[in-house]
């Protein structure tokens, strides 16, 4: 099976490149324009998308992720069918998928069933947001997750003997926090992302990408300049929700100039 996320950041280390990584819920607004817009970001340039699962109690998100997955589970979006979804886009494509989703969707799959049917599809990663990696390990049924490499998130509030334990267990990327909170519900990032990034970079080698609050080329450059890679999330879904008779258009004419300015970062 291809090491299509270690691939990518390699390719990007070799060219000065930094990582843009764009966010999208699965089947929003439904399957067919979903598929359109994975599609349009991985032309556009994006190095990796975050699908995220579509759950009814989504805790971590604010109200912009939130209405993307409430306007999924009503078009139909279920596990099983984001994960034809991503089949689909492995037809045409083929950029790492990372999963983005809690664990109440995977365990009632099933967490090993999960695991393998998913990198069958051709998903490469998986964050799971309410499951910490020592909770894991002392639950058998949770610590069997071949297959899917594992991101680790981390915010600027973790302990540093927490921030060294996640560094260490993290594969593919670190999705660090810019700041606290629920995503979309902040103005921009931190001016302490540096920091950050250089603290977690102490303890591991994985490449550290950053996102929560990131709306603007000028945030994604200032981001980019500081961390391997730039995350946008509830900026890209945004679109979709305005412009739902044609999201994948907009999606492509706001995210283009984000992307432009992550690059122009990379190759300076």
């Amino acid at each position: 099976m291809p090491d299509r996320l270690s691939n990518t950041f390699q390719q990007l280390r070799a060219a000065k490149q930094k990582a843009f990584v764009a966010y999208i819920a699965a089947g929003d607004p439904d399957f067919d324009k979903s598929l359109e817009i994975m599609q349009t970001l991985a032309d556009i340039g994006a190095d990796v998308l975050e699908l995220g699962l579509p759950f009814s109690d989504p805790l971590a998100d604010g109200i912009v992720n939130q209405l993307a997955a409430e306007r999924a589970l009503k078009a139909g979006m279920t596990t099983h069918r984001a994960l034809d979804l991503i089949r689909a886009f492995r037809t045409t494509h083929q950029t790492p998928v990372v999963l983005f989703t809690y664990l109440n969707p995977v365990f009632s799959y099933g967490f090993a069933q999960f695991h393998h049917d998913a990198a069958a599809a051709g998903a490469d990663g998986i964050l799971l947001l309410d499951l910490p990696p020592d909770e894991a390990a002392l639950n058998p049924d949770l610590a069997i997750g071949a297959g899917l490499k594992h991101i680790r998130l981390i915010a600027p509030t973790t302990p540093p003997e927490r921030l060294q334990l996640l560094a260490r267990s993290s594969e593919g990327f670190i999705y660090a926090l810019s700041r606290t909170g629920v995503t979309g519900a902040h103005g921009g990032p931190s001016a302490h992302i540096a920091d950050l990034v250089a603290a977690i970079q102490s303890h591991t080698a994985v490449p550290v990408c950053v996102g929560f609050g990131i709306s603007t080329p000028e945030q994604a450059a200032k981001v980019a300049a500081a961390a391997d890679g730039v995350i946008v999330g509830s900026a890209i879904v945004k679109q979709v929700e305005l412009h739902r008779d044609n999201p994948a258009m907009a999606v492509r004419s706001f995210t283009v100039p984000l992307i432009t300015a992550v690059k122009g970062v990379g190759a300076n």
